[in-house]
């Protein structure tokens, strides 16, 4: 096993166990939905804060917050795959299975910012994509960061989907309505999962799906 990295806490220099990665990336993953959950507990607040400090403001905060969280997490991740706690082994016919769904990801993504018939019939391609891609990593991986941080993602993704029947959804920035859009968010869409299969994954993740 690789060495971990020591971490320096509060007033103590210790090198981290699993305990200690678990919190790290528990706190990224709660600043990070914290944010991204204000308008499914309370739009009406959303709405009035941003109207008084101003949109872009708002946008920043929750960028940088969102930014926080996002690098906690990570961080954390990483340092729990060194001290892995294994909660269930899939077997290896499920990495298959979860490659197949996985396919689905990037077109469901881009579709959510080009209008077509994809956009029409799931209505939320985004919150689809998201779903679809934890459940895809909760088949192929059974260590309690993947349990905690993919399990987190499907549970927000379906409160958000859930939460979206009783209030409107906030515009995307899209491309025009077109016939092509369709068409332009599968190839593209399979072509970033290629790239993302055949290297890119490694290279931010330190893990090839393929392996």
């Amino acid at each position: 096993m690789a060495p971990v990295p020591w971490l320096l806490m509060p007033g103590i220099l210790m090198q981290p166990t699993g305990i200690h990665v678990m919190a790290i990336l528990i706190v990224g993953i709660v600043i990070f939905f914290a944010i991204h959950s204000v308008s499914i507990i309370n739009a009406p607040w959303r709405d009035r804060t941003a109207a008084r400090i101003g949109d872009w403001p708002w946008k920043g905060l929750y960028a940088l917050v969102s930014l926080a969280g996002f690098v906690l997490i990570v961080w954390g991740y990483g340092l729990a795959r060194e001290v892995p706690l294994n909660l269930y082994f899939p077997p290896a016919w499920l990495r298959h299975v979860s490659l197949v769904l996985l396919v689905l990801v990037f077109p469901l993504l881009l579709a959510a910012y080009l209008p077509g018939r994809i956009r029409s019939v799931t209505r939320h391609p985004m919150l689809t994509a998201t779903k679809v891609w934890a459940f895809a990593h909760l088949l192929a991986n059974g260590t309690l960061a993947d349990v905690v941080l993919f399990g987190s993602f499907l549970a927000w993704a379906v409160v958000d989907r859930i939460s979206l029947k009783r209030r409107a959804p906030r515009p995307i920035p899209s491309a025009p309505p077109s016939a092509f859009n369709d068409m332009i968010a599968i190839v593209a869409g399979l072509a970033l999962y290629a790239v993302f299969l055949m290297g890119l994954h490694v290279w931010l993740i330190g893990v090839s799906p393929l392996a």
